[in-house]
């Protein structure tokens, strides 16, 4: 493997006189250094893909293993990419050992920079413990970008990526283990419900970011998840509970958005949601709360689990049933929303209808949530 270095960071390197070689474009990356905010980071864009990987605070020490600290990160962001094991091993042991030379390619450099210019406008995504910049890294490579300036074709680097993986490999790039969700929103007189698949190495804010784009909602207000145990023959009691679910069984879990959340009471223990993944907290029961004043609750029934699910990120099967629009309060208030939208003779008719147009509302189009989730995640 190929890593065209900049000056900067050949001179970080101390390498005085690196390669003059010609590699793969496949097993070729180009790497450059820069300074955010008194950290040092570095810049690796594949050449053939585009795809590019973040590392940020790098000591001094860190680059006199560079090249396994690139190795390593590559492989990283394999696995987070949902690349399957063998591809990924495929890919590594033909690249081979990594080697440093000196970057001359015009276009290249001016690619890097390009990625230095998406780490500063990301730069909120940082990780500031970490060096590996993976949710960083899975952004950028999101960006769609043109082939070149001649060029009118667009592409996005990560679906590029898979390609080369395939074509190195000889096999499918993407395989992970996923689970069939049904979600149904606990309403009393209508049916809402929508499937999804959704890998097990997901978060579970990528499964929040899911649901908000498979019921149409549109993030204005805070979420949790409840997990479930037992049935609790008691649990009737505890009905205005947050964690109440109706079919009897007793919360063990909490997952919440929000470090405000710890300074309230609640009897369920309680974990910070971010970087907790489905495989970390496998469920049988679960439910999803979504705006505390409307209180739309979402059942979750894992209807199964496949073994060879070709994606890496959450994909919308089909549903039923329109969800009601954000704001509305409560079912109640769902119900006399649709009451005056359908009597264009009541006087409020106008308001509502100028309103939810307003809130983006709109009835249930199984092609429209396919494309917001093309939209959210690729």
């Amino acid at each position: 493997m190929l890593i065209h270095s900049t000056k900067k960071l050949l001179e970080e390197l101390d390498i005085g006189s690196p390669l003059d070689e010609i590699e793969s474009p496949v097993f070729s990356w180009h790497a450059n250094l820069f300074t955010l905010n008194r950290r040092k980071i570095l810049v690796l864009v594949q050449d053939r893909s585009r795809y590019v990987i973040v590392l940020h605070g790098l000591k001094k020490r860190d680059f006199k293993k560079l090249d396994s600290l690139i190795y390593e990160a590559i492989k990283d962001i394999f696995k987070e990419e949902g690349i399957d094991d063998a591809v990924s091993a495929s890919y590594l042991e033909k690249a081979g050992k990594i080697r440093f030379a000196k970057a001359t390619d015009r276009s290249s450099i001016a690619r890097l920079v390009h990625a230095a210019e998406w780490v500063r406008i990301f730069q909120d995504d940082i990780l500031e413990n970490s060096m590996h910049q993976t949710p960083l890294s899975l952004r950028i490579s999101r960006v769609i970008i043109r082939l070149g300036k001649k060029s009118s074709a667009y592409v996005f680097p990560n679906e590029e990526l898979y390609k080369d993986l395939e074509e190195v490999s000889g096999k499918i790039a993407l395989k992970c283990r996923a689970a069939i969700l049904k979600v149904t929103l606990d309403l009393e007189k209508f049916e809402v419900w929508r499937r999804l698949v959704v890998p097990l190495d997901s978060t579970y804010t990528s499964l929040h970011k899911a649901l908000q784009a498979a019921f149409g909602w549109r993030g204005y207000h805070l979420h949790e998840f409840y997990f479930y145990g037992e049935k609790d023959p008691l649990s009737e009691e505890n009905i205005n509970h947050p964690g109440y679910h109706k079919d009897g069984y007793s919360p063990v879990l909490n997952l919440v958005s929000n470090q405000d959340a710890f300074t309230y009471p609640n009897n369920v223990e309680m974990h910070a949601e971010e970087g907790v993944r489905l495989s970390d907290l496998p469920f049988e029961h679960a439910k999803y709360n979504y705006d505390f004043g409307d209180n739309w609750q979402h059942y979750i029934e894992v209807e199964g689990v496949t073994d060879d699910f070709n994606g890496n990120h959450p994909i919308f099967l089909d549903g039923s049933g329109d969800a009601p629009p954000e704001d509305v309060g409560g079912e109640q208030g769902y119900e006399e929303f649709l009451r005056v939208m359908a009597d264009v003779n009541d006087q409020e008719h106008e308001g509502y209808r100028h309103w939810a147009e307003g809130s983006s509302y709109q009835k249930y189009d199984p092609d429209e949530v396919k494309w917001s989730f093309m939209a959210q995640f690729r």
